[in-house]
């Protein structure tokens, strides 16, 4: 088994090293939940990958993920761009809620007609010590409180209201508003950064109109009413008529698509063969 380890292993450099040269860049591959006990990991990952290339400022982050809590995603942004001037995003499955956050923290987004972002309902952790979606559990106390405000309120929905923990619904209001204002703030500093003239008028683009558009999208991204669903796949089509957000899109792109899936693919079926849930990757490794 440690042979085939090694075979596996070179058989990745290989197909990362594809990617490298395709995109002139230094590759980490993130495949995982994001959780504050995956930042050393994180870390150590992201300083190999800068000790591999240190003249390169260009990071390709090869993001697979369900999502996780935004404050860590906080932090990782702060790593990556201490080391990398420009940050792409490709995502050849899928980036879900503090995934989507995370993309919106690059230069570029890279996606094929099988990838998908997500709506950015954060995830927080329980009473129980369980990850779960704070949107959900805001959403439904805020129609009780409003059926109370009608007089429509029942007995079990009143029981349910006097049985919530303050203290854990005021952390859910907090992830959820940490989250618009870290993906607003990442769209104007980085992914709109070269956005400079409209493409319908030629006219140049004003600092209050990429604050406009950057409350736009993270108000979408937001809204439970619009997505109805916490796992709610994003693909590229909703993304551009909806949100009118730039992708780049390499689905009609043989040579990218067929590098980005032959490393992603390896990968996950490498994860699946070990029972693994979270593995990272990177050049120099």
């Amino acid at each position: 088994m440690y042979d085939l380890d090694n075979v596996i292993n070179g058989v990745l450099r290989e197909r990362r090293s594809e990617i490298e040269r395709l995109f002139t860049c230094s590759v980490l591959g993130y495949y995982a939940d994001i959780r504050p006990e995956y930042l050393t990991w994180f870390r150590g990952t992201l300083e190999m990958c800068h000790r591999a290339s240190p003249d390169q400022k260009t990071l390709a982050i090869i993001l697979n993920t369900p999502g996780g809590s935004v404050e860590t995603v906080e932090q990782m942004v702060v790593m990556v761009r201490h080391f990398y001037e420009k940050v792409i995003f490709i995502v050849p499955n899928m980036a879900m809620s503090a995934g989507t956050i995370f993309c919106m923290s690059g230069d570029a987004i890279h996606m094929d007609y099988s990838s998908a972002l997500g709506p950015i309902d954060p995830q927080v952790q329980s009473r129980e010590g369980h990850w779960v979606p704070a949107l959900g559990y805001l959403d439904k106390y805020e129609e009780i409180l409003q059926k109370s405000a009608d007089d429509k309120l029942t007995g079990v929905e009143f029981a349910i209201a006097q049985n919530q923990d303050m203290a854990l619904l005021r952390r859910y209001e907090q992830a959820r508003d940490l989250s618009v204002s870290l993906l607003e703030e990442w769209l104007v500093k980085y992914k709109f950064k070269s956005w400079q003239t409209h493409s319908s008028s030629g006219e140049a683009v004003t600092d209050d109109e990429r604050n406009r558009r950057a409350h736009e999208i993270a108000a979408q991204l937001g809204d439970n009413k619009i997505w109805h669903s916490h796992a709610r796949r994003l693909g590229i089509d909703v993304l551009r008529s909806k949100l009118r957000l730039e992708i780049n899109d390499y689905s009609e792109q043989d040579d990218v698509r067929g590098a980005i899936n032959a490393y992603h693919d390896l990968i996950a079926d490498y994860m699946a063969q070990k029972n693994w849930s979270a593995y990272m990757d990177c050049t120099g490794r």
